[in-house]
């Protein structure tokens, strides 16, 4: 009776320590957004060249001789520093789409 007890209660503690495992690696698009806004321009330069080189020395690295572990780590890792590059340079919009703007503002008043 007793073995089966202990049994139950380790399956109960190693279920209970998956699920906040799971959880901790959530991340939050938020606090991304909240951080880059508290920003001056010259910190956000300076982040935008971190990126940069970072994206670089990533570039000119021998990946095959990564594990599949160590090239999922680095693809997530320029997922993040793509998702925060975006955020930095804020909304882009090219010359044709200012003027496709402008022509239906014309339009429509």
């Amino acid at each position: 009776m007793k073995n089966k007890i202990s049994i139950f209660l380790t399956c109960i503690l190693l279920t209970a320590s998956i699920a906040n495992t799971y959880a901790s690696t959530i991340e939050d698009k938020r606090p991304l957004k909240e951080r880059i806004a508290a920003m001056t321009e010259e910190e956000k330069k300076a982040r935008a060249e971190e990126i940069r080189t970072r994206v670089e020395e990533i570039k000119s690295m021998d990946k095959s001789t990564l594990t599949r572990a160590e090239k999922k780590a680095l693809k997530k890792e320029l997922r993040s520093m793509n998702r925060e590059a975006k955020e930095i340079r804020g909304i882009y919009l090219s010359f044709g789409a200012i003027i496709i703007i402008i022509l239906l503002l014309i339009l429509i008043l």
